[in-house]
């Protein structure tokens, strides 16, 4: 009986799509999930390479493009595993089987009496009889998947981990970012932003323009950018039109020091999953706790700045950029332009790693409108440091109000969450947003839609992990999506789970702390998930939880969380030291991911995301004034240094009968927390807003 596609090869079911074996001694895999620095084309080439029993040396991944291989939709959600992985699993068994059919055809011989070694057919004394490519033309890969061929059981342990495909270029700094493109004909562009949000373009002159390589200056309502011939020239350019601009503006943004007060007061959208506790689990409360914890708005903060090329020909026009949806970037292009879909090509070449809708789509269609007036000359933009910071999406802020009720023996009865927040997903295309900032500006351009959530069944986005996942009698959640957006939000790592969870965590620390129970027993006391129990039993025992630290004012705290509910497991123990400011010392990550593909890739992305989560606890934080964005440095927005990084040891619970799940986004809400927790250890005082600053803790002692 036919197996059940995964979600990714049931969209694309055509074998040809993924797979071919057209080169002889190489197999080429399509995909349509993007490498971002976390690792994933070494991972999906890993399944090739195991499914097909080939060295790792003879696959080829190709990046994603809108003009050949699957359409699979964003790379986020720690889904590139689960889906993609799943997908090219059964893709390979398929053509696997396929190929050995084929062989047993042209020998005469049983398929079932064969051995495959590195691509070559051998009988069962190892003498090779075929290779793959010997029969490749036999079998016809235009044909769509069925699910008839079984993918082979997973191993006990999980073998070695091969080199990163990826890392040799960048360590070594050979070319393989979008930045380093240096196609035929290239020319460069800039856009010239306006002053404040909201502001409208007046007038500008172009008669300040000293410049010989200038081969365009582009208005359109109140877009405003020029083509050089010469980076250094599109710059020059750019900032004489700036100075040349006159703009009509106003303020648009609230208090930045209001900020939680403003969200609760906004209009909304409301959810509301579960309801008031029945009698008899409200009789039994005998005491009530309360509190809110808040998040301001955060920036994506990639090391380099957004990158887009675009070239028009014959009035089409070819994109290369670091999206993270090549499928959703080219329908926004296409919609905002009123041309066809089959009129836009985008092609996915790496850049700054983000995690989440950053300004990757933004400077490509920055590109796309710059590169009309020049009409077959590709055409790269490079957006500043200033402009990133200031004008790309950012993850919103967020206010979370918990409640519980207590019972006689300390125990939670109730539970009722409330979080008002924007939305977490304006990428172009999604819910029929465009998500692209430069539509706004158009002369025949819209203020920007709210930013959206994702459903509940899709995991969520401002109540992303708002069910806390313990065993509570009664649980009430209540979201309020804010319909009113003063700075764009979309997706940023892990979405609305890391203020969930660290408000969550935290809480439970708290309630932990008024029945005066040990944080990681009144966890377990709470928790039924025989997965989940594991986690938290292990990350007691490899942080050595019971070990007091030496010294004032250090502290250890923990964090747990199954991510969006259904993924994977992950408990974090931080260790801190708090003097002049919030030192974290060391980190401890525990996970379980199901099946373990790559170990070192699922440490390399809780590592990554343990350190980013720490930055944003520590640091992070959106400044504004009443017209626009102030932090737009590295000075008004730090983040994490090397030499403020934690040290951090992570650990696997291996789990190989069980499906695989992602390892990107299930360590930011428990890092947060454990860090909070950790806080609250060492100085006794409970901060309840990030970040985590000198002045903010200052200020929780002297409430």
């Amino acid at each position: 009986m036919a197996a059940e596609l995964p979600t990714s090869l049931a969209a694309n079911p055509r074998l040809s799509t993924w797979i071919s074996l057209n080169e002889p001694g190489r197999i080429t895999v399509r995909v349509g999930k993007v490498e971002l620095g976390q690792g994933i084309l070494t991972a999906l080439a890993q399944i090739v390479a195991e499914e097909l029993d080939v060295d790792l040396s003879r696959v080829t991944i190709r990046s994603a493009s809108t003009a050949y291989g699957p359409a699979e939709g964003s790379t986020t959600g720690s889904l590139s595993i689960a889906h993609s992985g799943a997908a090219l699993r059964q893709v390979c068994a398929e053509v696997r089987a396929l190929l050995l059919a084929a062989s047993a055809a042209k020998l005469g011989r049983a398929a079932d009496g064969f051995d495959v070694r590195d691509g070559e057919i051998c009988d069962s004394r190892g003498h090779v009889l075929l290779s793959y490519w010997d029969v490749a033309d036999d079998v016809n890969l235009d044909r769509d998947a069925v699910g008839s061929a079984a993918p082979k059981a997973p191993p006990e342990m999980v073998g070695p981990t091969p080199l990163r495909l990826d890392l040799p270029d960048k360590v070594f700094g050979r070319p393989r970012f979008v930045h380093d493109l240096a196609l035929p004909g290239q020319v460069f562009g800039r856009v010239v932003r306006p002053p404040s949000r909201g502001a409208t373009l007046v007038t500008v002159s172009d008669g300040g323009l000293d410049e010989p390589d200038v081969l365009a200056v582009v208005r359109d309502g109140s877009f405003l950018g020029v083509v050089a011939a010469r980076e250094e020239a599109a710059v020059r350019a750019a900032s004489t039109l700036a100075r040349a601009a006159r703009w009509r503006e106003c303020e648009t943004l609230p208090h930045d020091a209001e900020l939680p007060e403003w969200l609760r007061g906004a209009p909304s959208v409301d959810t509301d999953i579960g309801g008031p506790p029945s009698p008899d689990v409200a009789a039994s409360v005998v005491d009530t706790l309360r509190a809110h914890y808040f998040r301001p708005y955060i920036a994506h903060a990639s090391v380099a700045p957004s990158c887009g090329i675009a070239q028009w020909q014959k009035g089409a026009v070819t994109v290369w950029s670091h999206t993270q949806n090549v499928h959703g970037l080219r329908a926004a292009i296409a919609q905002a332009l009123g041309i066809a879909h089959a009129d836009v090509v985008v092609h996915h070449v790496e850049g700054a790693g983000c995690y989440g809708h950053n300004a990757a789509d933004d400077a490509a269609f920055d590109a796309v409108l710059l590169a009309r007036a020049v009409a077959g000359r590709p055409v790269q933009v490079v957006w500043s440091r200033e402009d990133e910071l200031a004008w790309a999406p950012f993850g919103p802020a967020t206010l979370v109000e918990l409640t519980a009720g207590i019972g006689p023996d300390g125990t939670v009865r109730t539970w009722r969450h409330e979080v008002w927040s924007n939305g977490h997903t304006a990428r172009p295309g999604y819910a029929g947003l465009s998500g692209l900032l430069a539509t706004s500006d158009l002369a025949d351009g819209e203020p920007p839609e709210p930013a959206a959530d994702p459903p509940l069944s899709r995991g969520g986005g401002s109540l992303r992990n708002a069910d806390p996942g313990y065993a509570f009698p009664s649980r009430h959640l209540v979201g309020h999506r804010v319909l009113e957006m003063p700075l764009r939000t979309s997706a940023l790592r892990s979405l609305g789970a890391f203020t969930n969870v660290f408000a969550i965590e935290s809480f439970v620390d708290e309630l932990a702390v008024r029945s005066g129970a040990d944080p990681v027993e009144y966890r377990l006391r709470h928790l039924a998930d025989e997965r989940a129990r594991a986690v938290v039993e292990r990350a007691r025992q490899v942080a050595g939880w019971e070990e007091r630290l030496d010294g004032e004012s250090r502290g250890r705290g923990i964090g747990f969380a199954r991510y969006k509910g259904t993924s994977g497991y992950c408990a974090v123990v931080a260790d801190v030291e708090a003097v002049h400011e919030v030192r974290v010392r060391r980190l401890v990550v525990v996970a379980d991911v199901g099946r373990i593909v790559s170990a070192d890739g699922v440490a390399n992305q809780l590592e990554g995301g343990a350190v980013q989560a720490a930055s944003w606890t520590l640091l992070e934080r959106v400044r504004f004034d009443r017209g626009t964005v102030t932090s737009t440095d590295w000075e008004t927005y730090p983040i994490l240094r090397f030499s403020a990084i934690p040290t951090v040891k992570v650990d696997l619970v291996s789990r190989p009968d069980r499906p695989s799940v992602g390892a990107g986004e299930i360590a930011q809400g428990p890092t947060a927390a454990a860090i909070a927790n950790a806080v609250y250890d060492a100085l006794g005082v409970r901060v309840r807003e990030l970040p985590l600053t000198p002045e903010r803790i200052v200020a929780a002692i002297a409430e």
